[in-house]
């Protein structure tokens, strides 16, 4: 019989087993709620749903063990985890396809064995609802024309490179890039456009007033240049 492997985490760049600490990812397997407000109408069955078109955000659990060296262990590693400021990337054994945006909450409470020879603990992280694809970070070049089939079931907001100028098109949505350095980096998630540290809103031109997204299904893409797009998958 072979050694069944412990299970890990990844957050920041570093692995839990960097400090021999292993988890359960029974708390990674939750849903996020919809945004939705419900107003009640005097005289009206039943209420009314105003769906703000968004999830919030989710709390993820895993209950961790260290079992070696565990005040030295410990201490590295709850030092090293409050440390972290903001959203990191968070990943886990349990999801290899998939990663979050998280932030660690903090306030390790561990229980000790005999001797303090060995402990358990819960790590907490607020995370963005999403559930991204490793493989929505992959580039997909497209040169002139081409199209990007969405698998899954919810609109992406892609990062863009547009080489040189011209209407870049995605679907029914059109940006009008007037001016370029050699390229021009679109991310349609913080409706920003830049080369760099060099903020390039001025060069463009929103035709419909908004910023292209790839929604479910075959999206058509139209551009006079290059382009290079990370799509940014995602799922729940």
């Amino acid at each position: 019989m072979g050694v069944i492997p412990y299970e890990y985490l990844m957050f920041s760049g570093r692995s839990s087993e960097d400090f021999k600490a292993h988890i359960s990812g029974s708390g990674t397997f939750i849903s996020p709620t919809r945004d939705v407000e419900s107003i009640s109408v005097p005289g009206r069955n039943g209420d009314l749903h105003v769906d703000n078109g968004r999830f919030t955000n989710v709390s993820i659990i895993y209950p961790a063990f260290i079992t070696e060296d565990f005040e030295k262990n410990y201490s590295a590693f709850k030092a090293f985890l409050c440390a972290q400021r903001g959203y990191k990337i968070l990943a886990d054994s349990y999801h290899p396809d998939h990663y979050r945006r998280a932030m660690f909450n903090g306030g390790i409470s561990p229980e000790m064995s005999t001797l303090n020879r060995a402990g358990s603990f819960e790590l907490s992280f607020d995370c963005d609802p999403r559930l991204f694809l490793k493989s929505g970070d992959k580039v997909i070049t497209i040169n002139a024309s081409g199209q990007i089939y969405n698998r899954t079931q919810f609109t992406s907001k892609p990062i863009i490179r547009a080489y040189g100028t011209g209407t870049l098109t995605v679907g029914d949505t059109s940006i009008e890039i007037i001016s370029a350095d050699e390229y021009t980096d679109i991310d349609c998630e913080l409706q920003e456009a830049y080369k760099g540290a060099t903020n390039c809103n001025s060069n463009i031109v929103l035709e419909n007033g908004v910023f292209p997204e790839l929604t479910p299904g075959l999206n058509e893409i139209t551009y006079s240049g290059i382009l290079d797009i990370i799509p940014k998958w995602w799922t729940v």
